[in-house]
């Protein structure tokens, strides 16, 4: 059931995630406004929304406003991205420019003057360049009249199959947005097994032939010899000798343990990427089968409907780019944390 006389906009949507938590928890999501075309037929398929393919430098406040009925609720949310703040990504930090992007999203909230707003991203914007540009943001929303709140959020505290840590941070013209309880206590976390155990087995390169997104990434001879002597929760340290890249044996780089790294069956995931795809790009091989995880999988631990269309049915498409979508993507769990939290701050002001 729709929230009545509520509507919300997704800057940044991507394929959806934020949007569809919004949609399950009665949201009106009007639009989706993401720089990326490959975002269209994935977000509109699965979502009773508009996609505008523009980057957030070409809209104004006026055009922002225009999105939203007159006498509604304005709810902005988005997700800048977040490579610049990532642990995952910090040699990139000194040449990006993406971080301005957080910066460029707020001051157009101010202007726009949504009645509530919230943005996701990676805890570490809260300490990125000493603080200072988290305080001037929180700042520039209390000088326009926000009640401003953030959480740093566990997703396994939320039945979200995946050991991701975001933080939230919410606005809001009425009073401050309280994050909702966690609902999910250590010993009730959902782990890989709970998840995908039920899953057909599939081999390396393999494709499942009744569902087009169980489908694993090739793995060369080498890759085939490592991931046979890797261990669920071990490292390249397991393998033999011969089998160790070079780069590793070097004192720099004994830090990238997860790397060539499998998948526990007892725990949630680790954090979902665009790299997902590759054994070699993390601790994303199947803890039992000699792959790395599939984009069914990927998806599954980003909590995406397994009815949720990433590709036209019949086409062909490309691994890369569907990894993208979903490694890029706010669990659709989480986004039904913040919209749960929205409904429940809405419902307590009326």
């Amino acid at each position: 059931m729709e929230l009545p006389y509520c509507s919300v906009v997704d800057m940044f949507c991507g394929a959806g995630g934020l949007t569809h938590g919004f949609v399950q928890e009665g949201f009106r999501v009007l639009t989706g406004i993401d720089c990326d075309p490959k975002c269209e037929y994935v977000y509109t398929v699965n979502n009773p929304a508009n996609f505008i393919t523009k980057r957030i430098e070409e809209i104004n406040a006026a055009e922002l406003k225009s999105y939203f009925p007159h006498n509604h609720k304005k709810i902005l949310i988005g997700c800048a991205p977040c490579q610049p703040f990532s642990s995952y990504t910090k040699q990139f930090r000194a040449t990006t420019t993406k971080w301005q992007l957080v910066e460029t999203f707020i001051d157009l909230a101010v202007e726009a003057k949504p009645h509530i707003l919230s943005m996701e991203n990676v805890p570490e914007l809260v300490t990125f360049r000493d603080g200072v540009m988290f305080n001037e943001l929180t700042k520039k929303l209390a000088d326009a009249g926000y009640y401003v709140s953030h959480y740093k959020v566990y997703c396994p505290n939320y039945g979200i199959p995946q050991m991701r840590t975001r933080l939230v941070l919410f606005a809001s013209r009425y009073s401050a947005i309280k994050l909702i309880e966690a609902t999910h206590a250590p010993e009730q976390y959902l782990s890989v097994r709970d998840v995908i155990g039920d899953l057909p087995p599939i081999a390396a390169g393999e494709t499942h032939q009744t569902d087009p997104l169980h489908r694993s990434s090739g793995l060369s001879e080498l890759n085939k010899q490592r991931i046979q002597q890797s261990i669920p929760g071990g490292t390249w340290r397991d393998w033999n000798e011969s089998l160790i890249a070079k780069c590793h044996k070097k004192k720099t780089g004994g830090s990238y343990a997860s790397v060539y790294g499998r998948m526990r069956w007892e725990t949630p995931s680790p954090t979902m990427t665009t790299q997902c795809y590759g054994y070699g790009n993390g601790r994303f091989g199947h803890p039992e089968q000699h792959r790395a995880i599939s984009m069914r999988e990927a998806a599954i631990f980003q909590t995406f409907p397994k009815d949720y269309k990433f590709f036209p049915p019949g086409s062909e498409w490309s691994t890369e780019t569907v990894a993208r979508l979903i490694g890029n993507a706010v669990p659709v769990k989480l986004g039904q944390v913040i919209a749960k939290s929205i409904k429940q701050h809405i419902r307590s002001t009326q």
